[in-house]
């Protein structure tokens, strides 16, 4: 496989017949037990149990201070950038509290998932999932300005538990979803809203979200969105429109989309890919067994794989995450790990579940700090993914892990760049 700094060309040097590694779950049984065994007997770190009242864990963990902590172990010259920012979260710190979940008669809780499942576990949270109310002044100014531009944030329509932290501090960072605040599946671990038919998009939403993104003056921004399965080709030029308005209105700002599947479409998801984006994330959301119980009955395990396979082939960095606690067992992770950096995923992110509503499915498991601690070292050390995020409150698009990415993307660029005026110096004009 070619290295990174070669894989991030431009858009247009998109090439479909790059040397991809073969699905691997059409592997054969056997193989797949080996590959796991091996990294899983090489691991340093035994697997912790799960168990909540067995284990005394300190509470009120920070979320992102772990994270940014992570990102710094890896790439010490990040330590400056991280001091300064912690330092001014600080002093924006609100007093810790729960993350309170709607209530049951909520809009997002749709009618489309049916009946109650049961109920909302907050009584029974353990100390660890414990996270700072969302307030301060740049949260109030950054959520007034979506508002006045009619912009929708997976951070609120999803009940990100992390708003609070992405929208506080010098690197204030909001995930914008576009093609509106409706989705036409129906996922059962998704608090979003969701219809068969919902509104038309609106045409000036590219333009609106570069221009409020722009203003921001970060380098670094999440465009996400809805499912459209009512849209011919799903939604993948309106996200294309507004990375490209993105780009020309500021050029070096980083850019990840993270994306529905677009119905399989391969030849959407490849006109996303050379829109200009940096990074190309899409979530498998849970193992391979729990998918049809999980997921939209319209998404898929193999789809997922494909539509990160199309991606890679177009040179960008490619992204994923999965949820824990929906009852998993670890050797179904590592098949997970296994199947994802086998078509090239980069990033690969790891969280706990929280029940949105009763109408969504129960949590099955409350995964402890050491466990995701484990899964971490395993997905860099074992499986070889050049970053990974896990943690009870780790989100796919949250912002630790842009932290960690733009150092990561500059990086690479800047050895390409290094690489290329080293070839142009020792070229001798005749």
């Amino acid at each position: 496989m070619r290295s990174l700094a070669t894989l991030h060309q431009s858009p247009a040097s998109c090439s479909r017949s790059a040397p991809v590694a073969p699905c691997p779950a059409r592997r054969a049984n056997s193989s797949r037990r080996v590959a796991r065994q091996g990294p899983r007997a090489r691991a340093s770190s035994p697997v912790v149990e799960t168990e909540s009242e067995d284990v005394d864990i300190t509470p009120q963990i920070d979320a992102f201070e772990e994270l940014v902590r992570l990102a710094v172990e890896k790439d010490p010259s990040l330590a400056t950038l991280a001091e300064q920012h912690l330092r001014s979260k600080s002093k924006s710190a609100a007093p810790v509290s729960p993350f309170a979940a709607p209530s049951p008669g909520s809009p997002s809780a749709s009618s489309m998932l049916g009946p109650s499942l049961g109920a909302l576990p907050n009584q029974n949270k353990p100390a660890w999932l414990r996270q700072r109310a969302p307030q301060g002044e740049i949260y109030s100014g950054l959520k007034d300005q979506l508002r006045g531009l009619k912009l929708a944030t997976v951070c609120e329509e999803a009940q990100c538990p992390n708003i609070g932290e992405c929208w506080n501090g010098e690197l204030a960072t909001a995930t914008i979803m576009l093609l509106g605040d409706t989705c036409t599946r129906g996922c059962r671990f998704c608090a979003v809203n969701t219809a068969r038919t919902p509104p038309p998009p609106d045409p000036n939403e590219p333009v609106n979200t570069a221009t409020a993104v722009a203003s921001w003056g970060v380098g670094y921004v999440v465009l996400t969105s809805v499912d459209r399965d009512d849209m011919p080709d799903g939604g993948s030029e309106h996200f294309a429109a507004t990375v490209r308005t993105l780009k020309q209105l500021r050029p070096g700002i980083l850019v990840e989309c993270l994306t529905p599947d677009f119905k399989g479409d391969l030849d959407a998801v490849r006109h996303l890919a050379r829109s200009g984006l940096d990074v190309y994330a899409h979530n498998v959301e849970t193992v391979e067994r729990l998918q049809k119980r999980v997921r939209d009955p319209r998404a898929g395990y193999m789809q997922t794989l494909d539509v990160l396979r199309a991606a890679k082939e177009c040179g960008v960095y490619t992204k994923s995450s999965i949820m824990l606690g929906l009852g998993e067992t670890d050797d179904e992770v590592i098949d997970t790990m296994l199947d994802l950096k086998a078509v090239g995923v980069d990033i690969f992110t790891l969280g706990q579940y929280l029940q949105p509503t009763p109408h969504h499915l129960p949590v099955t498991e409350f995964v402890t700090p050491e466990k995701f601690e484990y899964w971490r070292k395993f997905g860099q050390e074992e499986i070889g993914f050049r970053y990974v995020a896990s943690g009870p409150m780790v989100r796919s698009s949250y912002k630790a892990g842009e932290f960690f990415l733009h150092s990561m993307i500059e990086s690479d660029r800047a050895k390409a760049r290094a690489a290329q005026e080293g070839a142009a110096g020792r070229v001798r004009p005749l």
